[in-house]
């Protein structure tokens, strides 16, 4: 996903140039990672002749934020306070995180943008 969302627009060829050059993939295998990531949602595709160009259905943010939501529905109750709260205790989250993180928070209950 980070290759489309880096190049999108792109063909399979753009996706596997930079996806192989940290994975030992064949390009059949990049096409088929592809083409699952359309059917699961996440891809479409348009045909420029015999190419099909990939574009991510959502931005890298968005998705994160479905994948979240998603982690907080299964193990925290729906609770995002305590997926917060248990970050914090396991110091996942930095002092400098927590700062601009209370900091954007502030800002969002200002009216801020």
């Amino acid at each position: 996903m980070r290759a489309v969302w880096e190049l999108e627009p792109c063909t399979v060829d753009a996706v596997h140039l930079v996806v192989s050059r940290t994975h030992r993939l064949k390009e059949t295998s990049t096409r088929t990672l592809l083409r699952r990531l359309e059917q699961k949602g996440y891809l479409k595709h348009e045909e420029s002749g015999r190419a099909y160009i990939y574009r991510a259905v959502e931005p890298a943010r968005s998705l994160a934020a479905r994948a979240v939501r998603q982690i907080i529905d299964r193990f925290c109750q729906g609770s995002v306070e305590e997926l917060v709260s248990g970050m914090v205790e396991a110091k996942v989250l930095s002092k400098g995180e927590m700062e601009r993180l209370e900091e954007f928070v502030k800002g969002r209950k200002e009216g801020g943008k």
